[in-house]
């Protein structure tokens, strides 16, 4: 492990616009009201857009988020110059300007994406008329937002984490790597664990794209509840991806070592997805509050376009979580001790390693896990508590069970994942005793994310229905078609009735046929 001293600093010092001091009270006035046609011309884009049906086209959806993404960024960077020209101060502190940095970067991006977005509309609308509503879609002009959002972060990240690694230190110690103890088992027992946690990450893969690929095939699935199922099955792939995949080539190869910046985008990345999926499990819980107490106006209140806009949202507060973290944690030395007692880079581990002083850190991870879980949680509760008495008003049994019936499976979700996170982060345990931590962060990094796909959906009638419909296509023979086909029955064998595994035998028997026919 390499050791630097570094010198550091605190703030840095904008020289500003090359003005004369005469010319400040003119040049201010100018920038103003150009800062301010920004934000109120773009602001009432949004809102024209929003308001006006016949505006409701992806050109204008597109042109919507443009108009937002413009107004913060010219915020990014307007508004600290004008307040430097009015008070005369040239300093922004380091954690600032990294801030202003990493949002000037994300939202330059963005606005790149967002306008070839905008060139692609174009160019269906003029090329292929004919098929325009058909190929620019909704769920197409949504993907093509959040895939703006997660490449303008993943680009903005990167910079911004590779200039922290320039940061200047002085007269402490800088580590260019960690030590990860892992798991607290046995040499003996690796080879079993291995196996056991592999078959887990692998049905945390399978079984959430089987849900992703179940709801984009068939039609029928095109609702809020599926569209938010959707995204959260992504973020669960997500999820454990980051943790789970190191932990077991750890396990294989013996090596503990994780690189500087390799530890610092684990951390960003783990609390990117924890946050994502606490807001996405919020806004499953408002769907069904909507479907259940007020079922006239479901299909009204949650439009297209709110779910697109909870979803986004979602990425763009998770983001910004994400980094306050990441950015105060890069601000900290790590001195002598290097050894995290844990199988990845968590935010609570790391935090006991440093021999800076930690207090804002620890005031953050309080006030956001506030505002990120707390409230989340709060407002899952309500909507139950509205859930609860709304169902007991219903005169049938039937109806009252199938009211349950579709909000039992988040529910239980919600307890698991929001129980061992709660139960790790707001009372932690002591600094010799890491045991309840890992097997909390083990509960909702692996556990979680794999049992979601059985929970929500393969006893779903919903998705039964969709998966025999597609395990019952006869389709010209496809290898690719068929090896997905082939994972589908080995899921659906061990969640089906035996009238199912009837069914599914005579397609299986179709699928060796195949395979034998295409082998000769």
């Amino acid at each position: 492990m390499e050791r630097e001293n570094k010198t550091s600093i605190s703030e840095f010092l904008l020289l500003g616009l090359p003005i004369r001091p005469q010319q400040q009270v003119l040049f201010y006035i100018l920038f103003l009201s150009m800062y301010l046609t920004t934000v109120l011309g773009n602001l009432l884009i949004i809102f024209l857009i929003r308001l006006d049906s016949h505006l409701h086209t992806p050109m204008y959806f597109f042109l919507s988020h443009l108009a937002f993404t413009d107004v913060c960024f010219s915020s990014a960077t307007t508004p600290k110059m004008l307040m430097d020209m009015q008070t005369g101060s040239q300093t922004i502190p380091y954690g600032g300007c990294i801030s202003q940095m990493y949002f000037f970067i994300l939202f330059t991006d963005l606005d790149s994406f967002l306008l070839t977005a905008m060139a692609y509309d174009r160019y269906i609308a003029i090329c292929y008329p004919l098929h325009y509503t058909t190929i620019m879609n909704q769920s197409l002009c949504s993907l093509l937002v959040v895939g703006s959002w997660i490449l303008s972060c993943a680009s903005s990240f990167t910079h911004t984490l590779l200039l922290v690694q320039l940061s200047f230190y002085n007269n402490k110690t800088s580590v260019s790597e960690f030590l990860l103890l892992g798991l607290p088992i046995r040499p003996q027992q690796q080879v079993l664990f291995y196996i056991l946690f592999l078959s887990m990450y692998l049905t945390t893969v399978l079984g959430n794209l089987l849900i992703i690929f179940l709801i984009r095939l068939d039609s029928h699935l095109h609702t809020p509840m599926y569209f938010f199922l959707s995204h959260l099955a992504f973020t669960d792939v997500c999820f454990s991806s980051v943790t789970t995949p190191k932990m077991l080539m750890d396990m294989q190869t013996g090596s503990q070592t994780i690189p500087y910046g390799g530890c610092i985008s684990q951390m960003y990345f783990f609390i990117l997805f924890t946050d994502l999926d606490s807001f996405l499990l919020t806004a499953m819980a408002y769907d069904r509050y909507i479907a259940i107490c007020h079922p006239l106006h479901y299909t009204t209140i949650m439009s297209q376009s709110l779910c697109s806009l909870l979803v986004v949202g979602s990425w763009i507060l998770s983001c910004a979580s994400s980094l306050t973290h990441t950015l105060l944690l890069a601000r900290l030395s790590f001195c002598e001790e290097h050894t995290i007692a844990h199988y990845f880079c968590d935010l609570a581990a790391l935090l006991k390693l440093s021999c800076s002083d930690t207090f804002l850190n620890e005031l953050v991870i309080f006030t956001v896990g506030v505002a990120i879980i707390t409230l989340p949680l709060i407002c899952i509760l309500v909507s139950y508590i509205h859930i609860i008495a709304t169902i007991l008003k219903i005169p049938s049994t039937k109806g009252i069970c199938k009211a349950l019936s579709t909000c039992g499976s988040h529910l239980s979700v919600v307890s698991l994942y929001y129980g061992t996170i709660i139960g790790q982060y707001f009372f932690p345990s002591s600094s010799n005793s890491n045991f309840k931590d890992i097997i909390s962060a083990m509960m909702y990094t692996v556990v979680t994310p794999m049992l979601n796909p059985f929970i929500y959906s393969l006893r779903n009638r919903d998705i039964h229905g969709a998966l025999k419909k597609i395990l019952l296509l006869r389709l010209p023979f496809d290898p690719c078609y068929e090896f997905l086909l082939a994972i589908l029955i080995s899921f659906h064998y061990c969640f089906s009735s035996s009238k199912e595994v009837k069914i599914l035998k005579v397609f299986d028997n179709r699928l060796i046929v195949a395979l034998g026919k295409e082998t000769e």
